[in-house]
């Protein structure tokens, strides 16, 4: 805790420097610059008003407890458990907070679901999981947009990307990189029988304009198509949506948020910088690449997270023990025990 105290002046310090910076006469010319600094002023006060409301409120709650012991005062003791219980949960959240030294957990990301092998069973658990998320999102403040949805032949999805966007959006989301196993009594099964199937979610960061990632146009094949959810659930129907391949790597991206070609080709480019960064990181880290989600196949013995539905309910992470019994919540977004678990032992 001291030491994120000490980052905590060290910041605002940070922020002082840059008001200054901002309001210097050499910077007033170039807007370039002063939006960039306005930026950071923006995300700097975020990551430190946490912790400057956190203070006062820690001090009462102190102070409380402290009346209510000379006063014998059992209610008030009761109550003030509950208090010092949001208070602990919210402290772990800004210590997370403060470990994230990534270059891009500041981050908005890109969030892809894709179904393994198991047909329609496993689709449908790309759509619950897509669900889920969208609902932790919705939790956190995040604003959250399918930028592409392909929809299953009976249920469920093929693949569908979102973009999460809000600070620390990556941090927290690099958590739920892997393997995701379902076993449930399958409702697609004519005998009912208890069915397991995966998904593999990959998170990667939206690279901003200060990292240079060279594109060669020649290295690229661009399809447009026409756009559609299921029945305009997810996406609106469009001639415009963009399908980007690079030849040397083999990713593929798509687009088909926007009714433009050229809003979708835009975010389709920053797409595929997201994955060509983690593409090349991973290359360069052959230790880190061995531990990728992509590298791994979507089957048995990968996981590193179970939902179990029958013949009892269980959400297993596999990489940190943590449990959770009751499943519908888990499925309704709750999920930040499991991610804030497996970032402390990062």
């Amino acid at each position: 805790m001291i030491g994120g105290v000490f980052e905590i002046d060290k910041r605002i310090k940070e922020i002082e420097s840059l008001r200054d910076k901002l309001n210097d006469e050499s910077t007033w010319g170039d807007h370039k610059l002063s939006a960039e600094i306005a930026s950071k002023i923006s995300a700097l006060e975020k990551e430190t008003s946490g912790w400057i409301k956190m203070k006062p409120r820690i001090s009462d709650s102190i102070e409380m407890i402290q009346l209510a012991e000379s006063e014998d005062d059992e209610e008030l003791l009761k109550s003030l458990e509950k208090e010092h219980e949001t208070l602990v949960k919210e402290l772990e959240k800004l210590e997370i907070q403060m470990i994230f030294r990534g270059q891009f957990d500041r981050n908005n990301a890109f969030l892809n679901i894709h179904p393994g092998a198991g047909g329609t069973e496993s689709q449908d658990w790309a759509e619950m999981l897509l669900r889920m998320y969208q609902r932790w999102s919705e939790m956190h403040g995040y604003n959250v947009e399918i930028v592409n949805l392909e929809p299953g032949d009976v249920a469920g999805l093929k693949d569908v990307t979102l973009f999460v966007k809000g600070l620390y959006a990556y941090g927290y989301l690099s958590a739920e990189n892997g393997i995701h196993r379902l076993v449930r009594l399958s409702p697609f099964n004519a005998n009912n029988k208890r069915q397991t199937s995966f998904c593999s979610v990959n998170v990667s960061p939206e690279i901003n304009d200060e990292i240079e990632i060279d594109i060669d146009p020649k290295d690229l094949k661009i399809d447009t198509y026409r756009a559609g959810g299921a029945g305009g659930q997810y996406v609106n129907k469009t001639e415009s949506a963009v399908r980007i391949t690079h030849l040397p790597t083999g990713i593929v991206v798509a687009c088909q948020i926007e009714r433009s070609q050229l809003h979708n080709r835009d975010m389709a480019i920053k797409m595929l910088k997201s994955k060509l960064y983690e593409y090349e990181k991973r290359k360069k880290e052959e230790e880190r690449a061995k531990a990728q989600p992509e590298k791994k196949a979507i089957e048995w013995g990968n996981q590193i997270r179970s939902y179990i539905f029958q013949p009892y309910t269980l959400v297993k992470d596999h990489r940190t023990g943590i449990e959770n019994k009751n499943i519908q919540t888990v499925m309704d977004g709750n999920i930040d025990d499991f991610i804030i678990g497996y970032l402390k032992t990062k």
